[in-house]
């Protein structure tokens, strides 16, 4: 459940990223390329061949995001949408969201941008009302929004009346050239293996996607 603050407690209360009821992600870039088509035709020894440029500019796509999805890392900017309930929310006082660990990031450099946070109002039916920016702040050294109070008039109808949508920033690790080794060698077994299935029994290489990829990868806890 979000976490009550007074001005006395506000220091010492305990985080709970798992106070959401619902999360969704509901906008990703889709368009921008991380590996350029230099790298992948010289990764692929397709020197000269563009006839295969639109194909590859497909994988490139898929790579990318199978590295953000396996190391939570939002290598171009990721939106998502958090519901939270309101049974422990008091009116008038001081709040916290702990929004979703979806992403790893230097908060101090990446961090997270609130878009928005609206909660849905006791007309019938009811309609999502958004809150004014004076009125929350994103904590950065705990991933979560401080809503300094929502008004009176939340809806008790609607099982998740508290919505936050904030979006994630590009991580500056896209760029270790470690990591984007690692999509290469992705995108070079993409490329070579076009079916789900294979006759041979294959074996991944020492040193492989995974074993470059693991030290960035966060422990969960």
């Amino acid at each position: 459940m979000p976490s009550q603050m007074t001005s006395g407690s506000f220091y010492g209360m305990p985080r709970n990223p798992f106070s959401y009821e619902k999360v969704e992600q509901i906008s990703r870039d889709i368009t921008s390329s991380w590996l350029t088509l230099e790298e992948i035709t010289q990764q692929l020894n397709l020197f000269q061949d563009e006839s295969q440029d639109t194909y590859l500019s497909g994988l490139e796509l898929a790579t990318r995001m199978a590295i953000e999805d396996y190391l939570g890392m939002s290598i171009f900017p990721i939106t998502y949408k958090a519901y939270y309930g309101a049974t422990n929310n008091a009116m008038g006082m001081q709040t916290a969201y702990d929004l979703p660990e979806v992403s790893q990031g230097f908060r101090g450099q990446c961090g997270n941008v609130i878009n928005c946070v609206a909660y849905y109002n006791a007309e019938n039916p009811p309609t999502l009302t958004t809150v004014s920016s004076t009125e929350y702040y994103y904590d950065p050294s705990a991933n979560r929004v401080i809503v300094n109070s929502f008004p009176n008039d939340i809806s008790t109808t609607i099982a998740n009346p508290i919505v936050i949508t904030w979006q994630t920033r590009a991580n500056p690790l896209s760029a270790y050239p470690v990591i984007k080794q690692a999509g290469l060698l992705l995108l070079t077994h993409l490329y070579n293996n076009r079916s789900n299935t294979t006759d041979g029994i294959r074996h991944d290489i020492p040193f492989g996607v995974a074993q470059l990829l693991r030290p960035y990868k966060p422990l969960v806890m």
